[in-house]
């Protein structure tokens, strides 16, 4: 017995805030001399962040280190204020590859905080999409349901939530759930700030945990939602194990298994997908199955400061 069956995940791998920018690092090479500078790991994925600091940009963690008036991109997982703030002072051309969903739940922290709400982020302490949305405002970060029973807010009546936008649609659940059993008249952004690309991957993770004896996760181990998609695999009863690509699966994962599922982070490339596909065919699979789903069209825009860039560069 060995593997007959690969089960393909739809939808996976990269999302449109994942494609937006990806793009953006792509037009700012084409027309600004190196090196560019980027504020954090583009999206996370170390293969995509390799090639890119192999074609002189330079990825910092701290905006001093970039030179007065350089250029410099900020990741899709978005900056604080006092970020920004640091740009300006040092007159760096900016450009916000921030996901616009990420900008979503930054501009929902300041009408929280506009309104008067003691505001609450459900997330993981040290993302960087949970510091640049806590920099917007004063607010407090639960994680499990512990830092739900330790929360103490200044007014119990006037509570409101929002969330980082890779997390486990089912832990956030029972966070919110607990939320709302502890201040039942808390408030909301008013559609999921789970983003649409983590929501889809990982419902398609569960529907392919239906029929498989293990699942590969194809992403990086600093990127949030790969991490979620194997959590949610292993929740469904099914060993699942993260990997960059095919060279770090083990031999003895495979053992006694007919069936693999594969799925893909939101900033993972295809091409890897592909690899781990040729190395289970190479172990015996002969067919390749993709999961039946609706196509995501989800385009974003190109943000303004990129078209001033590409305005005001020689070309």
């Amino acid at each position: 017995m060995g593997i007959k069956r690969i089960l393909l995940a739809k939808p996976r791998g990269f999302c449109a805030g994942v494609v937006r920018a990806i793009d953006i690092v792509e037009r700012v090479l084409q027309i600004v001399p190196p090196p560019i500078y980027v504020f954090h790991e583009i999206v996370h994925n170390k293969f995509v962040v390799e090639d890119l600091s192999k074609r002189s940009v330079i990825f910092v963690n701290d905006l001093e280190e970039v030179p007065e008036g350089g250029v410099c991109i900020f990741s899709a997982h978005g900056v604080s204020p006092q970020v920004r703030a640091i740009a300006e002072r040092k007159k760096l051309r900016a450009i916000d590859a921030t996901c616009p969903l990420v900008t979503k739940v930054h501009l929902e922290a300041l009408r929280f905080a506009r309104e008067g709400y003691s505001t609450v982020l459900i997330g993981h302490a040290g993302h960087e999409e949970v510091e640049g949305t806590m920099g917007e405002t004063p607010m407090q970060l639960v994680s499990s349901l512990e830092d739900v029973k330790k929360l103490e807010v200044k007014n119990p009546a006037k509570v409101a939530y929002l969330t980082q936008t890779t997390l486990s649609l089912d832990d956030m659940a029972e966070i919110l759930a607990a939320l709302r059993a502890k201040y039942p008249s808390i408030s909301g952004p008013a559609k999921d700030d789970i983003c649409y690309a983590t929501q889809n991957r990982q419902q398609a993770v569960k529907k392919i945990a239906r029929e498989v004896g293990l699942i590969l996760v194809i992403g990086s181990q600093n990127s949030s939602n790969s991490q979620r998609l194997r959590e949610v695999a292993l929740a469904a009863g099914v060993p699942a194990y993260l990997i960059n690509n095919a060279s770090e699966i083990q031999p003895e994962w495979l053992e006694g298994v007919e069936s693999v599922g594969i799925s893909a982070g939101a900033s993972a490339p295809e091409e890897f997908v592909s690899g781990v596909v040729d190395y289970l065919k190479e172990q015996g699979a002969s067919l390749v199955e993709e999961l039946p789903a609706e196509e995501e069209n989800v385009h974003f825009l190109l943000p303004p400061q990129l078209s001033k860039l590409e305005s005001t560069s020689p070309q």
